[in-house]
């Protein structure tokens, strides 16, 4: 593994050396989203972009340039002052746009559709955002982190564990019935983990491979593997074998929110079924869900400093959220995606009071080492949901 990281890692470096060859670049990109922003009396606009060697930075515009978001462009860039390290994590450029491709990428006009089906905007973008991961506007984004749903959106392993299971489901019965006839020496799991696999990895493909995508992905080709040969599921292993191929075929991860946050996630999950193992589904549905908001409480934090009123609702929307994403799935399908515009326009409009919550990232640093002193030690384990509860009661007595 640790071949393929530096291989992984020189490739990187030979791209860098490209880029920076010269005090100045003309690449091609993505423009991956575009905002408008005021500073000083002055507006400008901010696009995010993403090089072809798929490098991720911004860059400033006039105020007056269009909406290139999906487009692919060509920029000319000032890359002197670029050391590697910001080049594998995000980077500022001065530059500007040189030239526009005449056509979206499919992500965006696909996302165009979905969203053509709603009449409100904010439902629209919202449900573009769901199914093509295509960027939120920036007001729509912090109306959802206020709430503490932001994850519902950012599509993740949740989203391709419920897209799994649905297409197993719909694809059992065909196949079982080709199955008695044509096949019956087949293996219907393995057939069908083929199919659904091959699926999923189109659907990972066509978002660009986002990081948490990325990650639920492998973890699903590793859990079945595992499945398949009669070895223990829910292990601590398979997270970990996960993430470090990860990042061994792609170093930009080790700088990614979005993938470590991913990672967290699943870590609590496990840590919920190994501790509270052989409860009812009852509990275990909502114990885990709760748990898992708990844990994941003092890193939202610690990162995003935001907290409300409402934002312990995060909990119920998560569990709502399992059956409304195939039924929305459903109604997107057949042209008639509107009919959810009135719910979510009714819980953008519920009234917030939201805070700045200062932490300091001794609460991250101390946090995770604790999160995973509690796999080996049961009295840090039992130790830390109450941890978590005291975090919570701090956050809700500064926004009372």
């Amino acid at each position: 593994m640790t071949v393929v990281f530096l291989l992984s890692l020189g490739g990187e470096y030979r791209a860098y050396k490209r880029l920076t060859r010269y005090d100045d670049a003309v690449i091609s990109a993505t423009v991956e989203q575009q905002y408008e922003k005021r500073k000083a009396e002055r507006t400008y606009q901010v696009l995010k972009l993403r090089s072809e060697a798929g490098a991720s930075f911004y860059m400033t515009a006039p105020a007056a340039l269009r909406n290139l978001q999906g487009y692919g462009v060509r920029v000319w860039l000032r890359t002197d002052r670029l050391d590697f390290r910001h080049y594998l994590s995000g980077f500022f450029a001065h530059g500007a746009v040189d030239a526009v491709m005449p056509q979206r990428q499919w992500k965006f006009r696909a996302g165009e559709w979905f969203a053509a089906q709603h009449d409100e905007g904010r439902s629209g973008a919202l449900f573009a955002a769901l199914f093509t991961a295509t960027p939120l506007p920036p007001a729509l984004r912090t109306s959802l982190g206020q709430l503490g749903i932001s994850h519902l959106l950012a599509i993740s392993g949740f989203h391709l564990g419920l897209l799994s299971v649905l297409l197993f489901t719909l694809l059992r019965f065909p196949y079982r019935a080709l199955q008695s006839r044509w096949f019956p020496w087949r293996n219907a799991h393995r057939d069908l983990f083929a199919v659904t696999a091959i699926i999923l990895l189109g659907y990972a493909l066509f978002l660009q491979l986002p990081p948490s995508v990325l990650r639920a992905f492998a973890m699903m080709l590793i859990g079945f593997f595992l499945y398949d040969r009669g070895l223990r599921l829910l292990s601590f292993q398979s997270l970990m074998i996960a993430a470090v191929l990860l990042i061994a075929l792609w170093p930009r991860l080790l700088f990614s929110v979005g993938f470590w946050l991913s990672v967290a996630g699943v870590y609590y999950i496990f840590l919920f079924l190994h501790t509270f193992a052989d409860r009812g589904k009852i509990f275990t549905f909502v114990g885990m869900h709760v748990w898992v908001y708990l844990m994941m409480l003092p890193i939202a934090l610690a990162i995003f400093g935001t907290f409300s009123t409402l934002h312990p609702l995060s909990v119920l929307w998560t569990m709502l959220f399992i059956p409304f994403y195939p039924l929305a799935l459903l109604l997107h399908a057949v042209g008639a995606g509107g009919v959810l515009d009135a719910p979510i326009v009714w819980i953008l409009g519920l009234p917030v009071s939201a805070v700045r919550v200062e932490t300091g990232w001794w609460l991250l640093i101390s946090w995770g080492v604790l999160s995973l002193l509690a796999l080996p030690s049961k009295t840090v384990k039992m130790l830390l949901p109450f941890l978590a509860a005291a975090v919570f009661v701090g956050a809700v007595y500064q926004v009372a």
